[in-house]
């Protein structure tokens, strides 16, 4: 099966709506295991991604000019803090979800953050084995819980070693 192009480059206002679909439909699979609150907080609405996307802190992946995937990433510290992302289940197992965390790695690496960071469900397990895969690592710091529904924090340290591109 041939794959489809993918690119991704930073979200703008107009494309808010379409990044808060693709976030709950992203999700929907999980909604019973998050609580009301916490479901929501994971997947904002319109208006808080366009308030995201003002600040310049969303991205998207694109393939044949559609939005497939997102992510947003925000200063915290030395980090660069990666939230809300998500690809849509029709285009998991296209390499959208590395494209758009090499992505945030070089956004973090330009701004000059000494790592990356992000809190995730136990329940993602997709998602963790593509931040492992990444290099992340489990961290003791940050929240342990998201209106009730739990969390950990994953880290990736950027170092001058691990600059090289990665080709797989």
């Amino acid at each position: 099966m041939t794959q489809a192009k993918s690119s991704t480059r930073q979200a703008v206002p107009g494309e808010a709506s379409r990044i808060a679909e693709v976030l709950r439909e992203a999700f929907a699979e999980y909604k019973n295991l998050y609580t009301d609150e916490a479901y929501a907080a994971t997947t904002p609405a319109s208006d808080e991604v366009r308030n995201r996307i003002d600040e310049k802190t969303v991205w998207v992946a694109l393939c044949q000019g559609e939005i497939v995937g997102t992510v947003s990433a925000v200063p915290y510290n030395k980090s660069f803090y990666i939230r809300s992302m998500a690809v849509l289940p029709s285009a998991r197992g296209q390499d959208i979800g590395e494209l758009l965390l090499e992505e945030i790695e070089k956004v973090a690496r330009a701004l000059g953050y000494e790592r990356l960071l992000l809190c995730t469900t136990p329940f993602l397990n997709r998602a963790i084995r593509l931040y492992e895969r990444f290099g992340f690592r489990r961290s003791d710091e940050g929240a342990k819980d998201l209106c009730g529904t739990p969390l950990f924090t994953m880290m990736k340290t950027l170092s001058s070693a691990d600059k090289a591109v990665k080709d797989d």
